[in-house]
């Protein structure tokens, strides 16, 4: 059974790949049923999508999906935003530059793990003073002070330049994104699928964490720029 999944699918046929399959919602939910079939219970999806903007309207398609697995049982465990640090330049039009991605967590029940990446506080060992909120109008609320901790949880809005690798993948993950969820959702040892495997960064990043990893690609262009990454000719 998989205990971490991290891919994104080819959505809205935004970008083109060597030896794709033609992408409809049918494809995507025989797709979202099986990754429900071999997910082990406590075990996490991260499902990273976007929406094409045609005819004047973004398609939605992400948050169709995203209903979709919650239909067949999954729970949408957190709604996370990958904000690009170096996106495509927009070209004039009538609505604000599209700088991100959704990353839907989906987990099978309670996750099993969250090793929840800590972060600088700005105001470390600052102590700073406030109210208890007040339970009931008959009882006053209490004055305290807190004393501001070393680290807290890193926000759900990750900021990752757009890689800069060079392959004949027209959609590269940056390492570091698939790291930091690798080390949140997962411990070592446990299995990470990538059902859209692509360039293989999933299965590198995996495998350098001290993790099991199967990746699934159609392309055998693909396969020979995994094998060799994978060996660090790349």
């Amino acid at each position: 059974m998989i205990d971490l999944t991290i891919t994104s699918p080819p959505y809205d046929n935004m970008r083109k790949y060597t030896g794709e399959c033609k992408w409809t919602f049918n494809l995507f939910k025989n797709i979202a049923n099986e990754l429900y079939r071999v997910t082990r219970d406590g075990g996490v999806v991260v499902w990273i999508v976007g929406d094409s903007t045609i005819k004047g309207t973004e398609t939605g398609t992400s948050f169709e999906q995203a209903l979709y697995f919650k239909s067949i049982g999954f729970n949408l465990h957190d709604t996370m935003i990958w904000q690009k640090k170096n996106p495509i330049p927009q070209v004039k039009q009538q609505r604000y530059w599209n700088t991100f991605e959704y990353m839907f967590i989906l987990s099978k029940g309670k996750p099993n793990t969250f090793n929840g990446i800590q972060v600088p506080c700005k105001y470390a060992g600052h102590n700073y003073s406030g109210h208890e909120r007040q339970i009931s109008k008959d009882k006053i609320t209490k004055y305290k002070e807190y004393k501001i901790n070393k680290q807290r949880i890193k926000k759900n809005i990750w900021d990752y330049a757009v890689t800069s690798f060079k392959s004949i993948h027209s959609a590269v993950f940056p390492e570091d994104l698939i790291r930091d969820h690798i080390l949140t959702w997962s411990n070592e040892g446990d299995i990470i699928l990538d059902p859209f495997v692509g360039s293989g960064t999933t299965i590198k990043v995996a495998e350098a964490l001290n993790r099991y990893s199967i990746g699934i690609e159609v392309s055998k262009d693909y396969i020979q720029v995994i094998k060799k990454r994978i060996r660090g000719e790349l």
